[in-house]
């Protein structure tokens, strides 16, 4: 149990200090990674940016992924799922429009002008909150991927032992394996959500080192 995003970021940065010496990028995925990320972002003295992502959800259930998309036109889908439910090319079009358009605001009102980071060549540390289904992080590696990073860590501080992994991570790094798991939430006495609002102070404000810590890398 977390007590909140913060104390599971210092948890799980616990689990990445081997990473410190690679000269990492720490990247979020909004809104609720990022509160995670900057406490990893600050514990490896690395440079804070996001990766935005969002949820295709069905048609009939918003609340279950039918897939993902990310930045720079990325896209996966559970085809099982999609077919199993009957979701036509229209709808999915219908959706992945909407929520395109959702993610190209979102990404100009998170970065304020301000130029992504470049991760060619770069280890790169993605950060949530927590994992469920996989598919936005799944979707946030392939994005990363395609920007050129040279090696992909996914860290999140909690998710389910049988999650779907295979999500082209070099490495994926938790804190906790709950077997029971029932929801990300479930595992935070504060699962407050993240508003927009925190997501652009952290990411303007940056990593801030730690009392009696060396310059931030960069």
């Amino acid at each position: 149990m977390f007590a909140d995003r913060a104390d599971a970021g210092r948890q799980l940065a616990a689990r990445l200090t081997s990473l410190r010496s690679s000269d990492p990028v720490v990247v979020g995925l909004p809104r609720g990674g990022v509160p995670v990320a900057s406490e990893v972002a600050r514990a490896l003295h690395a440079p804070l940016d996001v990766i935005v992502v969002r949820k295709l959800g069905l048609p009939i259930a918003p609340e279950v992924a039918m897939g993902a998309i990310g930045e720079d036109g990325v896209r996966v889908l559970n085809d099982d799922i999609v077919r199993q439910v009957g979701v036509s090319a229209g709808k999915l079009r219908t959706v992945e429009y909407r929520e395109r358009a959702e993610l190209e605001a979102r990404e100009a009102l998170y970065r304020g002008g301000r130029r992504r980071l470049d991760l060619t060549g770069r280890v790169v540390i993605i950060v949530d909150d927590g994992i469920a289904t996989g598919a936005t992080a799944r979707v946030a590696c392939q994005v990363a991927r395609q920007r050129g990073a040279a090696r992909v860590v996914m860290a999140a501080p909690v998710m389910p032992p049988d999650a779907d992994l295979r999500m082209g991570a070099d490495e994926i790094v938790w804190v906790i394996q709950p077997p029971q798991f029932w929801a990300v939430g479930a595992h935070y006495r504060d699962f407050t959500p993240t508003t927009d609002t925190e997501v652009v102070a952290l990411l303007a404000a940056g990593p801030v080192s730690s009392p009696g810590a060396g310059p931030t890398a960069r």
